[in-house]
């Protein structure tokens, strides 16, 4: 599949602009005074230098890859991460870069150093909570068909490659996973305003940090949204990632949704296997997605959890922050929370595990959640805090 897009745009024998080689490097380093994401704190004039005329084997370079993070200096008090991979080769043709990046992202994890897989809900520990505060439960994470650029540089081609792949492997799927394909190109009024009903579309990228990274060109083609008849297994195909795949479901067995997400990753995989087909994934890296932030599991898991009385504790982010959560509003990235609901969810994705980083959002929501039960009675928790 590596050869869909070879020639037109795929030369590594010339830069994208031909009249960049007769400038030095140091006439054509970008101004960073003013950013704060990892990518401007990791770039230097040498490293820039060593690789501004290098090329992945399909062809995408260092530009590419920083103009996100050039064009978005990102926010005093929020580190972005400023680069995206065109392919999976970028992590390794780029790693003067990517390396301090991912290791200044990913809390020191070196060069040097291993990721752990594991996709057996049977080594979970607990994942039933109380329906009283935790009011849905929800895992996502991304994968990437090896072979095949990524969505900031992907051709219409290979796009629409995926978009194949990906289908047909999910139309094999059998039992409480059968389901059905929309393309977003495709589908009727109906079937749409159904998906909006069900809170499934995603519309076209209108952030900065995707659409300067190229990820909504030539949209809505290619694009599509698969899920399975219950609705509680739904994949996003080519929007940040290949594909995105969702597992969720209302109320707080999340046991129950991560047992459903690992079963339909293996089988899905199972049936790209046999049809010639591979995940990225190395060891070093684990699973290889367009963001270095999703690296390793790329896994999302998070929960719904009503909390009012701890989450107006002045402690409550340092107790987040040592159990490896981060908090969101219930609507999403930068949302305030309502009604003390906050979405709760593992802070970590390289270096550990599927089942670790889950078991961290396990054993903090139930602590959360014990805090809460005491703080209502007027009780002290402080015993309970974390160490």
């Amino acid at each position: 599949m590596g050869a869909v897009c070879s020639g037109i745009g795929r030369s590594t024998d010339v830069m994208a602009n031909v009249n960049q080689k007769t400038f030095d490097a140091k006439e054509d380093f970008p101004d960073l005074s003013k950013h704060n994401n990892h990518m401007a704190k990791a770039l230097t004039p040498e490293i820039y230098a060593n690789l501004r005329d290098k090329y992945t084997p399909n062809g995408y370079t260092i530009d590419q890859a920083i103009q996100t993070g050039v064009d978005n200096p990102g926010h005093p008090f929020i580190m972005t991460v400023g680069a995206v991979a065109g392919d999976e080769e970028t992590y390794e043709t780029f790693a003067d870069l990517f390396d301090p990046i991912i290791e200044d992202r990913h809390q020191g994890f070196k060069k040097t150093d291993t990721h752990k897989t594991c996709l057996d809900p049977s080594q979970l520990k607990g994942g039933e909570f109380d329906s009283k505060y935790v009011l849905s439960s929800r895992v996502r994470t991304g994968r990437s068909i090896r072979g095949l650029c990524l969505p900031p540089f992907c051709c219409r081609a290979e796009r629409r490659a995926v978009e194949k792949i990906v289908s047909e492997a999910l139309g094999s799927l059998e039992g409480d996973l059968k389901g059905q394909y929309y393309p977003l190109s495709g589908m009727t009024d109906e079937q749409q305003d159904q998906l909006i009903a069900d809170h499934f579309l995603f519309d076209k990228p209108v952030s900065p940090l995707l659409t300067c990274a190229g990820m909504a060109r030539d949209w809505p083609d290619g694009r599509g949204i698969w899920h399975n008849e219950a609705k509680n297994f739904l994949v996003w195909i080519n929007e940040e990632d290949h594909i995105r795949v969702i597992s969720m479901e209302l109320g707080g067995n999340i046991r129950n949704v991560f047992e459903r997400w690992c079963r339909g990753l293996n089988e899905f995989e199972s049936q790209l296997k046999s049809k010639g087909h591979e995940i990225m994934w190395n060891e070093h890296l684990g699973y290889v997605l367009t963001c270095p932030s999703n690296l390793g599991t790329g896994m999302r898991a998070g929960v719904h959890v009503k909390i009012p009385l701890i989450s107006a504790d002045e402690r409550f982010d340092t107790i987040l922050a040592k159990m490896r959560l981060q908090k969101r509003g219930a609507g999403g990235v930068d949302t305030a929370s309502e009604g003390g609901i906050f979405d709760i969810s593992n802070l970590d994705r390289l270096g550990s595990s599927e089942v670790e980083q889950l078991q961290c959002v396990v054993d903090g929501v139930n602590l959360l959640v014990e805090m809460e039960k005491r703080l209502e009675k007027k009780e002290s928790i402080d015993d309970l805090m974390p160490k």
